[in-house]
């Protein structure tokens, strides 16, 4: 480029010099100083001199659009992040070409970049809960690392729409906020439960879940060491407990599960032998 330049100003002073002499010898051909070849000579110098200037000068331009084509080619060569982050995965090797991916054909991204500034939790909802569930409420988060702590969270976004995925019930994808940072260091792509609380009672007389039979009844221990079915009129529930309104006081002993089929009301139940 530096090289095109310099010559192209070197013709073109030349081309000024030559069209200098063209009109000098014009003008000593009009007092008869000197023959009208000389003059002719003169102008077909400058005109030489001048299409001189003009081709180097179109040699600047190409030089000019060959620097910026390159320019192209070597931002196409340069990933820019476009926020800090940590990298997790970098497909390819060096010297490699990464080329868009093909219409219906998606590639791995080269770079796969984490944004751990902004933690948050996405799980899927039952459609059926779908309606409850609105933005801003409050959630409860687990995480199977650390199964001995609960963090609160917020709904911050509720999927428009309801995926279906072959062989699973059809879900809606929400995610949580972390309603205060954690104190911990949590890695991203933890395995979550998120609880969306949709109804809350404090106070309130519960049993666990799991000793809930069909028609909301369940078997209790009654005086003389026997099981005896009550009905239950109940309230909230969720995967753990389930809100009791009547059918139950506090105190009363509560028969879990069991895998025998013969277990049933009037079932005498004998204390196990402690060993």
């Amino acid at each position: 480029m530096l090289a095109a330049e310099k010559r192209r100003r070197e013709a073109c002073i030349v081309s000024d010099k030559a069209h200098r002499e063209s009109r000098r010898m014009r003008k000593l051909v009009a007092r008869n100083f000197v023959s009208q070849k000389l003059s002719d000579d003169a102008d077909s110098d400058a005109l030489a001199s001048q299409a001189n200037c003009d081709a180097l000068k179109a040699d600047v331009k190409r030089a000019q659009a060959q620097i910026q084509i390159a320019q192209s080619g070597l931002e196409r060569t340069v990933l820019t992040a476009p926020f800090a982050g940590i990298i997790a995965l970098i497909t390819g090797e060096i010297g490699e070409y990464a080329t868009p991916s093909p219409p219906g054909i998606p590639t791995p991204p080269v770079v796969d970049l984490i944004d751990d500034t902004c933690l948050y939790v996405s799980a899927p909802m039952d459609e059926i809960d779908a309606p409850k569930l609105k933005t801003g409420q409050f959630a409860r988060i687990t995480l199977d690392a650390l199964p001995d702590q609960i963090f609160t969270g917020k709904l911050r976004r509720i999927a428009p729409y309801v995926t279906e995925v072959e062989k699973q019930a059809r879900t809606v994808d929400v995610e949580v906020d972390f309603e205060e940072p954690p104190k911990l260091t949590l890695l991203v792509g933890y395995s979550a439960d998120v609880e969306a609380v949709i109804d809350r009672h404090d106070n309130v007389l519960r049993v666990p879940a799991q000793a809930i039979r069909q028609q909301d009844k369940v078997l209790i221990l009654g005086a003389d060491g026997k099981l005896e079915e009550r009905n239950l009129k109940t309230g909230l529930t969720n995967w753990e407990f389930t809100e009791v309104i009547d059918g139950l006081k506090t105190g009363d002993q509560v028969f879990l599960t069991s895998d025998q089929d013969d277990v049933k009301a009037g079932t005498q139940v004998k204390q196990k032998a402690s060993k």
